[in-house]
């Protein structure tokens, strides 16, 4: 086998669950399908932080949410940072390319007209860093873009009534389910996409290459085209599991979510069918995975940023020539940091010391069938950013901790805060649905996993 390319597909905000053939969930991900028919699912992998900057600041470096320097989203990422991007480079001669929202600078909301601000320093070749969604509105309060999609919409003539449409969708990112009024080429998974290929026409023959495709949805808001809901205008979903208050239509957010999905996966297909017309599939490692997970009504609230499953739980498989074991499922708990290591050491290059990730291919190859004893997921956040929780995801005790760490094992989770009476025991077995603390039952586990976080640096 040649040194292998690797395409890297990472959807924001995609939960674990939400993959075609979920029990009762009519979701459609034919091109996902077919990457787990030839490669490894891995059901019990977690993110870091439930939050887009900390969560991708741990993938660009590999490190854990504790060593990590992005507490949240009001930090930009260091530019000094020792990234697996640029030890790929660097060190591992591969052209590294990216598109998409990486979010590594969240917080200055300047990506350059042509989306190249910092790139180099990252550790790309070549690639067009853009806004999130709801960055396209706030930068440009001024009347002018200071990122590449903007710029289109901008030069399209379309910027006025995409920042009309956000501007209104703001305050009810759920339950306004009005379509989008962009025309597809447009719409900005879509335009990312176009991207990527466009990335694909530059990559050299001389080398191999790994190109970084960061969607945008299927982040909220509910912003869809009429195209992608044709197909799911009498879709029905199961309701979520313990609603709270909601002025909207469970079905037609769920839609609008199951629709942003499945673009996705579309673009995904595009991909694959690319690489297979050009002679590069059988020599290419395709990963999917997703920045964090979506609550979707869960337990009264939406979005992210809390310790719960739908929230930190993230789908995550691998295919292509350094797996042995196709076709299969893996119960193994992975941390999404662990891609980076992962990605290294696919191509032979040493993992540098500062990254905590730890590589996964021995479950790959079969050669193993576990990983790691727990996973570590935790979130640091300002008032300011609770409150903008609370008033768009719902204001429940969650949704409410101001920091928190959560531990996962394979049986147990605890959740420790500050701002919790006593840390929180789940037992996953007994209690999926994670309404019940256990530690008053099971006082040597809670100890024993709190421990755990205390050397993690945790609470």
């Amino acid at each position: 086998m040649s040194t292998p390319n690797v395409l890297l597909v990472i959807a924001d905000q995609h939960r674990y669950d939400w993959l075609e053939g979920a029990p009762g969930l009519p979701v459609r991900t034919p091109h996902i399908k077919r990457l787990q028919e030839s490669g490894v699912t891995f059901r019990r992998a977690t993110t870091p932080s439930p939050l887009c900057a900390p969560a991708r600041a741990c993938l660009a470096t590999g490190l854990d949410y504790t060593s990590a320097p992005v507490p949240n989203n009001f930090h930009d990422l260091p530019v000094e940072s020792t990234t697996y991007y640029r030890t790929l480079r660097d060190e591992g001669g591969y052209f590294v390319a990216g598109v998409g929202k990486f979010d590594l600078h969240k917080a200055t909301f300047d990506w350059n007209l042509d989306g190249s601000r910092l790139l180099g320093e990252w550790g790309m070749s070549d690639g067009i860093d853009n806004e999130g969604k709801f960055d396209s509105l706030w930068s440009t309060r001024d009347g002018r873009p200071h990122g590449p999609y903007m710029n289109h919409l901008y030069e399209a003539g379309l910027a006025d009534a995409h920042r009309a449409d956000f501007d209104r969708r703001k305050d009810a990112p759920y339950s306004d389910v009005e379509p989008s009024p962009l025309p597809e080429e447009s719409y900005l998974d879509n335009w990312i996409a176009a991207n990527a290929h466009t990335m694909l026409d530059r990559r050299p023959s001389d080398s191999p290459w790994h190109l970084v495709v960061n969607f945008a949805g299927p982040h909220d808001p509910m912003d869809v085209t009429d195209r992608m809901l044709d197909d799911w205008a009498d879709v029905s979903f199961p309701p979520p599991h313990a609603p709270g208050e909601f002025d909207g239509d469970h079905d037609d957010v769920r839609r609008r979510y199951a629709a942003m999905i499945e673009n996705i996966d579309r673009h995904l297909g595009s991909f694959i069918d690319r690489l297979a017309a050009e002679g590069e599939l059988e020599n290419t490692v395709i990963i999917y995975t997703s920045d964090h997970g979506e609550m979707l009504g869960d337990h009264g609230t939406w979005g992210k940023q809390i310790a719960l499953d739908p929230s930190i739980r993230i789908p995550l498989v691998v295919s292509g020539p350094v797996v042995r074991a196709k076709g299969t499922t893996s119960d193994a708990l992975v941390s999404l940091e662990d891609i980076a290591a992962t990605i290294l050491d696919t191509a032979g290059v040493e993992v540098p010391a500062p990254m905590t990730a730890r590589s996964v291919l021995g479950v790959l190859d079969g050669s193993t069938d576990s990983h790691r004893e727990w996973t570590l997921s935790g979130l640091d956040r300002s008032e300011r950013e609770i409150e903008m929780a609370a008033r768009h995801y719902g204001s429940n005790a969650w949704v409410r901790l101001r920091e928190w760490r959560a531990l996962t094992t394979a049986t147990h989770k605890l959740v420790t805060s500050p701002d919790l009476p006593r840390p929180y025991l789940v037992d996953l077995a007994a209690d999926p649905f994670e309404e019940r603390d256990a530690s008053g039952e099971q006082p040597e586990v809670a100890a024993r996993l709190h421990a755990l976080i205390d050397g993690e640096g945790g609470d």
